[in-house]
């Protein structure tokens, strides 16, 4: 699972990264992003653009809000399949842009990000959902698979990592069958990954500063 993630790069010095024509989020940086919170999601729907969704996806056709919480993520074995997220794997697929993203092993909190340090794009899912107000609220999932390597110590589950090669095929609504997409939804080479022990201010959602990715002395 991903339940904790940080979204700390400037987006406009990291929109050519996604090859991002339009920025739209001006979010700011954040070392504690957790379910609920807005975050930055590259999509592409005539040009490709950086806006801002908020994290646990609600389907269009809910009743109400509170499944949001239950889907922050998505399991890439059954994602065709859920009723929750298999009209948005075919029609609303997403990057949801990382620098880094936690995981706790025996209550010890882990951060796990790139050896260069480099954010990376993690394949996600969105819906657009109307409330009762009529107010219109887009929401996204984290898709998961099975831990690779430097994973498995920690967690037996990790979000996943798109190779940036696979950004253009992932983001093509147009081509979902022909591309064959699952092959894309597998764990990552485990030796572009680093992972430490942080300390347990991350426990806490109120912290939210560079001290929360320091290693563990």
């Amino acid at each position: 699972m991903c339940g904790r993630f940080v979204q700390k790069s400037d987006l406009r010095l990291i929109a050519p990264q996604f090859n991002a024509a339009i920025v739209e989020s001006d979010l700011k940086a954040s070392y504690n992003v957790t379910p609920t919170n807005p975050i930055a999601v590259v999509m592409e729907k005539g040009q490709r653009k950086i806006v801002t969704m908020r994290w646990g996806l609600i389907p269009h056709w809910a009743k109400d809000e509170s499944m949001a919480s239950k889907l922050i993520n998505a399991r890439a074995e059954t994602v065709t399949e859920k009723p929750s997220f298999s009209d948005s794997y075919k029609k609303r697929r997403c990057l949801i842009i990382a620098d880094g993203f936690y995981e706790w092993q025996a209550k010890k909190p882990y951060y796990i990000c790139m050896k260069d340090n480099v954010p990376f794009g993690m394949a996600g899912l969105y819906d657009v959902w109307t409330n009762a107000a009529g107010e219109k609220i887009t929401t996204c999932t984290i898709i998961t698979t099975e831990a690779n390597e430097i994973m498995k110590p920690i967690h037996n589950r990790m979000p996943v990592i798109l190779d940036a090669k696979d950004y253009d095929v992932w983001l093509n609504v147009e081509k979902a069958v022909e591309n064959n997409l699952q092959r894309l939804l597998k764990p990552c080479d485990p030796e572009l990954l680093n992972a430490y022990e942080v300390g347990l201010e991350v426990n806490n959602a109120r912290n939210n500063s560079e001290g929360c990715i320091v290693p563990r002395e």
